[in-house]
């Protein structure tokens, strides 16, 4: 039986890492994703590219209803989006960006497949960030964001787990991707001073590939050195 399963950001960064990890051990994925013009996974006959917008919610909820859902086992939140810098210089609409994209589609999307997730002793994966264990300078409400999602994981695991269903959260550190296109800084590219995105996905092979009736609730990843690049 192959798998099937649900990727959000899937069309760059991690999301396409994992996507691309899922696709080698065989499953069947569903991407999500604004633009996959840069995809490199776009040809494979296994991977479905869902051009929509997490923002636009009854495209979204639409999408789901025709999802099929038989040999649906694995919901990966990977898709996020940042600004950074004192709090009061951030927008209104980057603020409720950051909010609908890291917390209320993660939530929505847990929500409208946790039956069939639970029915099918399926795995949530959400991907957070290490902001949510620290203080954030210059990323408060990214960083509250992504705590609200490890907190959100935590609970929906507890509330879940005689059912069968396993519920993981990975916070990496500093990565290698686009997230921060709107700060003025950036991964230190020095070895060993970033994550790459297939860090990421191999975490997420991990809580997949893990020993049945174990969990690994929470992973964090960090580079070796703690280094930043100013732009």
């Amino acid at each position: 039986m192959t798998h099937t399963a649900l990727v959000t950001g899937a069309s760059s960064g991690i999301g396409q890492a994992i996507a691309q990890r899922l696709l080698e051990h065989g499953y069947e994925v569903y991407g999500i994703g604004r633009d996959f013009s840069a995809c490199t996974l776009t040809g494979h006959a296994q991977f479905h590219t869902v051009v929509l917008d997490l923002l636009d919610t009854p495209a979204l909820l639409a999408f789901l209803e025709t999802l099929p859902k038989d040999n649906l086992s694995v919901l990966v939140n990977s898709a996020g989006c940042a600004w950074y810098g004192p709090h009061e210089t951030l927008s209104v609409e980057a603020i409720q960006t950051m909010t609908r994209v890291n917390l209320e589609t993660p939530i929505l999307l847990c929500g409208k497949l946790l039956r069939t997730l639970k029915q099918n002793h399926g795995t949530i994966i959400n991907i957070a960030s290490v902001t949510a264990l620290e203080t954030s300078t210059h990323g408060a409400a990214y960083g509250a964001l992504k705590a609200g999602l490890v907190h959100f994981s935590r609970t929906l695991f507890e509330e879940h787990r005689k059912s069968g269903l396993k519920v993981s959260v990975i916070l990496p550190d500093m990565t290698d991707t686009a997230l921060y296109r709107n700060a003025d800084f950036g991964p230190d590219l020095t070895e060993g001073a970033y994550l790459s995105p297939e860090d990421t996905a191999d975490a997420v092979m991990a809580v997949l590939n893990a020993r049945e009736g174990t969990v690994l609730s929470e992973i964090v990843l960090r580079p070796q050195y703690r280094r930043i690049h100013r732009k």
